[in-house]
């Protein structure tokens, strides 16, 4: 009877365990990720899709941009990405930002609507 009890208390400290270290790899995660606002050029709901989607597709974890501020907020882990990465994908779907223009051709490919130029 004392060797099941023993075990039973060894198998609840290892749960205990586990998930106290678990916890604690989700803590020094969310303190690894940093957070950016970035002006980025757009007129409506379609270049809000084009833009958060950019940013993600450039490993951004969260991305939010508003249209009447022209702020893109990005929360991203430095360690996979950078500001720099993300404004060069959001460029390259045809949104200028603070450091990149999007070339002409794909400027000239987004929908009336977007053009902001």
């Amino acid at each position: 009877m004392k060797t099941i009890v023993k075990m039973i208390a060894i198998a609840i400290a290892v749960c205990v365990g586990i998930g106290a270290n678990a916890q604690n790899h989700t803590k020094e995660q969310s303190k690894a990720l940093q957070t950016a606002t970035i002006k980025v050029n757009g007129n409506c709901s379609s270049c809000k899709t084009r833009i958060e989607k950019a940013a993600h597709v450039a490993g951004a974890k969260k991305a939010e941009w508003n249209e009447s501020t022209k702020d893109l907020t990005v929360v991203f882990d430095p360690i996979k990405t950078s500001v720099d990465a993300i404004e060069k994908k959001i460029a390259s779907v045809g949104h200028d930002n603070e450091k990149y223009q999007a070339d002409d051709k794909t400027y000239n490919a987004l929908p009336g609507c977007c053009k902001y130029r």
